[in-house]
C-alpha cells in the first residue's frame, strides 16, 4: 500500500457513520445520562396521568383520552431530553476536554460532526422511546397505528432540530454556563414550550406554537392520537433543523 493511499481520507458517508456509531456506544456508557433521559419522562407520565389537570384534552384535542393525548407529549419529551439537553452538555464537556479540537483536525467538519451525533442521538432514541412507550401502553395508551409513518418523520426532524440548537448552545458556551442553561431550557420548554402541554393549553399559545418543541409535540399528537400527518408541524421543525444547522456552523467552536 503506497503512503498516498494510506492517508486517503474515507468517504463522507463512511467518515459520519463511523463517527455515528462511536458517538451512540459513547452514549450508551453514560447510563446515569440515559437514566434521567427516560426517568423524568417516565415520572412526568405517570404524575401527569393520574391527575386530572392541567387539561390536555384541549384545542384539537378536546374529547380525546388523556392518556392519550400525554403519552405523544412525554415521547416528544424524551427526544429533547436526548437531542438537545444531553448533547449540548456533551458538546460543552467534549470542547474542554480536547475531543473537540481533535476532531477539527479530521476531514469530518462541523457539518459531519452534527450529523453524526444526530444519527447517534436516533440510534439511542429507538431505546428510550421504546420505554416510554411501554409505559404508555401499560397504562391505557392506545395509539393510531396509522400515524406509525408521521411520527418516525416527525421525530427525525424534531432530532436534527434539537441536535443543531444543542451544538448552537454546547459548541459556543463554557461548560459550566452551558451545564446550568441547558437544565434551565429544558425546565423551561418541558412546562411551557408546548411539548407535553399543547401550545393551545398554554398562555401566549401564538408565541408558543413556533417553538421546535411544539412543532415536534403537536407533530407526534397528530401523528399518534388521530393517526394523521400535520404539515405545518412538519415544515416548522424543517425550518427549525436548516436555521439551527446554519447557525451551529458558525458557532461551533472546535475549543474554548
Amino acid at each position: 500500500m503506497t503512503a498516498g493511499t494510506a492517508t486517503r481520507p474515507a468517504a463522507p458517508a463512511r467518515r459520519v457513520l463511523a463517527q455515528a456509531r462511536f458517538e451512540a456506544a459513547g452514549l450508551l456508557r453514560h447510563g446515569e445520562q440515559l437514566l434521567v433521559s427516560v426517568v423524568l419522562p417516565v415520572l412526568a407520565l405517570l404524575g401527569l396521568s393520574l391527575l386530572t389537570s392541567p387539561d390536555v384534552a384541549v384545542g384539537p384535542w378536546a374529547g380525546q383520552e388523556r392518556i392519550d393525548v400525554l403519552t405523544p407529549g412525554v415521547l416528544a419529551l424524551t427526544v429533547l431530553s436526548t437531542a438537545f439537553t444531553g448533547q449540548a452538555i456533551l458538546l460543552g464537556f467534549e470542547r474542554r476536554w480536547g475531543v473537540l479540537r481533535l476532531l477539527g483536525t479530521t476531514p469530518l467538519g462541523r457539518g459531519g460532526l452534527l450529523l453524526a451525533k444526530a444519527l447517534s442521538v436516533l440510534a439511542v432514541l429507538c431505546l428510550q422511546l421504546g420505554v416510554v412507550a411501554a409505559v404508555g401502553l401499560a397504562l391505557g395508551w392506545r395509539p393510531d397505528l396509522a400515524g406509525l409513518a408521521p411520527a418516525v418523520v416527525a421525530v427525525v426532524l424534531g432530532v436534527l432540530a434539537l441536535v443543531t440548537l444543542a451544538a448552537c448552545l454546547g459548541g459556543a458556551l463554557r461548560a459550566e454556563a452551558v451545564l446550568a442553561l441547558a437544565n434551565l431550557v429544558w425546565v423551561l420548554l418541558a412546562g411551557f414550550g408546548g411539548i407535553v402541554l399543547p401550545a393551545s393549553a398554554l398562555p401566549g399559545q401564538a408565541v408558543v406554537a413556533l417553538l421546535p418543541t411544539a412543532a415536534l409535540g403537536d407533530a407526534l399528537r397528530a401523528a399518534l392520537v388521530v393517526g394523521e400527518w400535520d404539515p405545518r408541524a412538519m415544515l416548522l421543525l424543517a425550518v427549525w433543523a436548516v436555521l439551527g444547522g446554519l447557525l451551529a456552523r458558525r458557532l461551533l467552536r472546535w475549543s474554548d
